[in-house]
């Protein structure tokens, strides 16, 4: 397993380049204390992120529409990297989070199915006499031809990861990218989990979007033993095999029968100032998922 150091725009801890071994990471505790909607004028700090461009348009109407807002957003951001290495603010993070996950009910940004049931998708009646394996490669076979990630879960690794997910609803996820790794957070609302890029975070605050939205299925958990997962996701932003990758890091890091792996999802939900983001790497590093699934 490769080391790594993290090499990063100031202003910007969403981004990981992966290069040599022995150094210290770079990366203070996570940015923003808040989470879910996007602006900017030249600000030199916010363009030196490799991912501005990406974000710019929704960057600039938030300068547009709410100048204040804005301004306040980057002073803090000016506050958050001036914190000692290894500081972290993922309890105020988190707290937030949740907040805004209680709201989710009452307005889902982006175009994301709201309450999406799995017998708008399956006909129910017509699965009764068919086993959970059979079941699950009907699952596979329709979703092979979608734009999408589909999933056949075992009812007894589900029950271990949304147990999981009750207690820690919050992770920071690594999603490899051509310069390195792009940060993730996934916050789970009842059996959906939602995901936002961190730079979203950081220049949205409680408005930043659902970006990717995993839904599990739980119907016929009791009766056949599997949980059907499926997603939707912003093609702007996610690519299917990026989803890809995501998704299994779901599976690597909530339903770890190795101690140490969940242990990471502990630490960021209950303990966050001993949260260390390189740990995320190291783990993707071991596992192999990210190299298998980046390179799809």
């Amino acid at each position: 397993m490769a080391a790594a150091v993290v090499q990063m725009a100031c202003s910007y801890r969403g981004m990981l380049a992966v290069r040599n071994t022995g150094i210290r990471a770079l990366i203070p505790g996570l940015v923003s204390s808040q989470f879910r909607a996007f602006s900017v004028t030249k600000e030199p700090e916010l363009e030196e992120n490799p991912y501005y461009s990406k974000y710019e348009e929704k960057i600039k109407k938030l300068r547009s529409a709410k100048p204040q807002e804005y301004k306040a957003r980057l002073e803090k951001s000016s506050e958050v990297k001036k914190e000692p290495l290894g500081q972290s603010r993922q309890a105020e993070f988190v707290k937030l989070m949740d907040q805004e996950m209680d709201k989710r009910g009452k307005a889902e940004p982006g175009s994301f199915t709201k309450n999406k049931t799995l017998e708008s998708i399956l006909n129910l009646d017509m699965i009764q006499d068919k086993s959970g394996a059979e079941i699950g490669e009907l699952w596979m076979h329709y979703f092979s031809t979608k734009d999408t990630i589909s999933a056949v879960i075992p009812g007894s690794t589900f029950e271990i990861m949304i147990s999981r997910a009750k207690s820690c609803p919050t992770f920071l996820y690594a999603l490899p990218r051509n310069e390195g790794y792009e940060f993730f957070l996934g916050q789970w609302a009842g059996q959906e989990l939602h995901f936002t890029s961190l730079i979203n975070v950081q220049t949205l605050g409680q408005n930043a979007p659902s970006q990717l939205v995993l839904y599990h299925y739980s119907d016929l958990q009791k009766d056949k033993d599997v949980v059907l997962m499926t997603a939707e996701m912003d093609e702007k932003f996610i690519a299917v095999h990026e989803a890809q990758c995501l998704a299994n890091q779901v599976q690597l890091f909530y339903a770890a029968q190795r101690h140490e792996t969940f242990q990471l999802v502990e630490t960021f939900n209950h303990r966050p100032a001993e949260f260390k983001h390189m740990s995320v790497i190291a783990e993707l590093e071991q596992s192999g998922i990210g190299q298998k699934d980046a390179t799809n």
